[in-house]
This record gives C-alpha cells, structure tokens and sequence, in this order.
C-alpha cells in the first residue's frame, strides 16, 4: 500500500471519527435528507448562506459507513464559501477525489451521499421557489 493511500485512510477515519460540521442547523435556507437503499447510508444536510447565496454554514446528521460519513464531512469543509450556483457545479471527481481512493461502484454511491443530497435538495429548493 502507499503512503498516499495510506494517508487518506487515515483521513477518511479522522473524519468519519471527528466528522466536521456535525448537527443540523436551525434555522436553515436548505434542509433536505436521502439515503442509500441498497446499503441503508442516510444523510441529512442543512445549510445556511447570505444575501449573495454565499454557503456560510454547514450542518449534517446521518449515518453509514465511515466513506459516506466521512464524504459528507469532507464536503461541508468544501461548500464554506462557496456560492450556491458554485456548489452547484461540483463534480462526482471533485467529490471523489476528496475521499482519494479508488471505489468500487456500490463504496462510490456511499461517497456521493452528500452531492447528491446537496443536488436534490437544491432543485427541490428551487421548485418550490418557482425557479428553473
């Protein structure tokens, strides 16, 4: 194994362990859960931004497997400063490349929990809002 694996091994662990921006934030401009049915990962995210939809706060619950966890973490690290639009246009690389090993097919799902979590609760935001 390299040392680079082995690096985000422990930074997957370090995360899934000590997750960042753990707990729902009340009030929240999104709030939006989902989950994995094929290996029951679920993930609730909450978010907060200002007048120019500048992402100024991050919160999540959810449960599952230290990748999902751990993505979930990692990407509310990202999404700090971001605009929505910007958060918007993320990648499953972009994503993937956070988590920094190679998945099978069923581990990325678990990785991409929360992109796809922030992308539907987004467009539903957005449907509800009358917005394209």
């Amino acid at each position: 194994m390299s040392d680079l694996s082995d690096l985000y091994r422990e930074q997957i662990l370090d995360h899934a362990h000590d997750p960042r921006h753990w707990g729902l934030l009340d009030p929240a401009d999104l709030d939006h859960a989902e989950e994995n049915p094929l290996c029951g990962d679920s993930l609730h995210l909450t978010l907060r931004w200002d007048d120019q939809t500048v992402i100024q706060a991050v919160g999540w619950e959810g449960h599952g497997c230290a990748i999902s966890q751990a993505s979930a973490s990692m990407l509310g690290e990202k999404l700090i400063g971001m605009t929505l639009e910007q958060a918007g246009h993320l990648t499953h690389e972009e994503v993937l490349d956070l988590v920094g090993l190679s998945l099978s097919p069923n581990r990325m799902k678990c990785a991409l929990l929360s992109l796809k979590v922030l992308f539907v609760g987004v467009q539903a935001r957005n449907k509800a809002e009358g917005q394209a």
